[in-house]
């Protein structure tokens, strides 16, 4: 004869409704997490990428006795690009000078522009989409500055007087990360100079997370969503403009690279990245403490006498006019 059992009827009952109870918990959690995790990117970035940056400084040519002429260049996306042209009388090459994600402004470039006048280079300093007096509101972090570097390439091929010149890349920051990136798409490009790029953006966003103490799990499950955000952003296909993929693209033209090696806006891990990515003849030129910008004088790099005999020894022995030393 069969009982009936209240007790333990009610007891599964109980036990089934606290394991609901607590799965729901669970997913909650995990939605809640993950939510987190994808708004982290967006939350961090869209206040540094979605403006235009207009500088407090700008140099002029007359602050280094120079002859400057401003340039308005299309690309091929339709974007107006400000540049200024220093240029001389027969030229080893012409150098393009890109600057960083907010500072400083690419005319402090100019005293690099002076120094590298004397020694054979005429030179060119862009203004990336977003910056200056160039149009744009969306700062591209490296993925979407490729057309501007090539509007400044094709006007230089379509100028008789830098007919059949080399053209150097020559960049900070970011501005070494579209270096790299625009010689992976260029060809024209025949060298790059490129001072503490990041290897890709999502790698600088972890390194600093972990250079600010946060937890490197956390850096590294971050990773994917700063990638997913970025592609959201900037489109699928720009993903591949990073330049530890693009260093590979670069085959035998020469290349410096330059890094501090306690560099707290990009810490030195992205420079292994691109290295060991990277030809076996790339250059690589490290110096010891804090220098994100390499140099110890960037406004006037003729006081730091290291740095500018790098970069005149670079420049001179892959570019230079037989004799030149």
């Amino acid at each position: 004869m069969k009982t009936n059992n209240p007790e333990g009827m009610s007891q599964k009952t109980g036990a089934y409704l606290v394991k609901r109870w607590l799965l729901a918990i669970i997913l909650i959690i995990a939605v809640v997490g993950f939510g987190i995790l994808i708004a982290i990117p967006p939350m961090i970035l869209s206040p540094d990428i979605n403006k235009h940056v207009d500088f407090s400084k700008v140099y002029s040519g007359s602050d280094y006795d120079l002859d400057v002429q401003e340039l308005v260049l299309d690309t091929e996306d339709g974007v107006k690009i400000s540049a200024f042209e220093v240029a001389i009388d027969e030229p080893h090459g012409v150098i393009i000078f890109i600057s960083g994600i907010h500072n400083p402004s690419v005319t402090a470039f100019l005293g690099h522009s002076k120094v590298l006048k004397e020694h054979g280079y005429a030179s060119i300093l862009v203004d990336l989409r977003a910056h200056g007096k160039s149009e744009g509101d969306v700062i591209g972090l490296g993925y979407t500055e490729i057309p501007d570097i090539k509007a400044v390439v094709d006007y230089i091929k379509g100028q008789r007087r830098y007919l059949d010149l080399p053209i150097v890349v020559y960049g900070v920051s970011m501005g070494g990360v579209v270096a790299i990136n625009s010689a992976g798409q260029i060809p024209e490009i025949a060298g790059v100079i490129s001072l503490s790029a990041y290897s890709s953006w999502e790698d600088v966003f972890v390194d600093n997370m972990s250079a600010m103490g946060v937890p490197h799990f956390f850096g590294t499950i971050q990773k994917p969503f700063v990638r997913l955000y970025c592609t959201y952003k900037y489109g699928f296909k720009a993903m591949q403009n990073v330049p530890k993929k693009q260093i590979g693209n670069l085959s035998e033209r020469p290349v410096l690279l330059m890094h501090s090696l306690e560099d707290t806006q990009v810490p030195f891990h992205s420079l292994h990245r691109i290295v060991d990515n990277a030809s076996d003849h790339v250059e690589v030129f490290v110096r010891k403490g804090d220098f994100h910008f390499i140099s110890t004088d960037f406004m006037h790099p003729e006081n730091d006498p290291e740095y500018l005999a790098m970069i005149v020894s670079f420049l001179d022995r892959n570019f230079g006019s037989p004799g030149d030393s």
